[in-house]
């Protein structure tokens, strides 16, 4: 009964990553058609469209993260599923940095302290947050 339950958690939680995944990439679109339509420059829309869609993949891979985690902790606690989960969370935390970048315009961009962005630096601590309870959480 709880397996079951907690599997459909996981495929509850890909859903709503993958719909965020596919709703955001319609809103950046149907964003840039109107701007363009609105006469603005094709170089200002194009990066406030990267922008959006940056945002977007960022928050469905968070919550496809939650799923993984899910599967990984409760689902099968195993050590080839923590280590495929530990993969996973390291890829994510190099699209987050670079889609940060894209997004901010450059993690060392004039004016922001000379460093990695506020929104990167939050990102690397919840991805090694969540690699350490991993690690506490699955059995070898």
């Amino acid at each position: 009964m709880f397996e079951r339950i907690m599997n459909d958690a996981v495929k509850f939680f890909e859903a709503i990553g993958v719909l965020i995944l596919i709703f955001g990439g319609f809103v950046a679109m149907i964003g840039c058609i109107i701007e363009l339509f609105r006469g603005r420059s094709p170089s200002g829309v194009f990066d406030k469209v990267r922008a959006s869609l940056g945002r977007a993949i960022l928050l469905g891979l968070e919550i496809l993260v939650v799923a993984d985690i899910i599967r990984t902790i409760v689902v099968s606690p195993t050590l080839s599923s923590a280590l495929t989960l530990g993969l996973i969370v390291l890829v994510r935390i190099a699209l987050s940095f670079a889609i940060d970048v894209e997004v901010d315009g450059g993690a060392l961009a004039e004016g922001r302290g000379g460093g990695i962005s506020a929104t990167a630096r939050r990102n690397v601590r919840v991805n090694l947050l969540w690699s350490a309870t991993l690690r506490e959480a699955t059995p070898v």
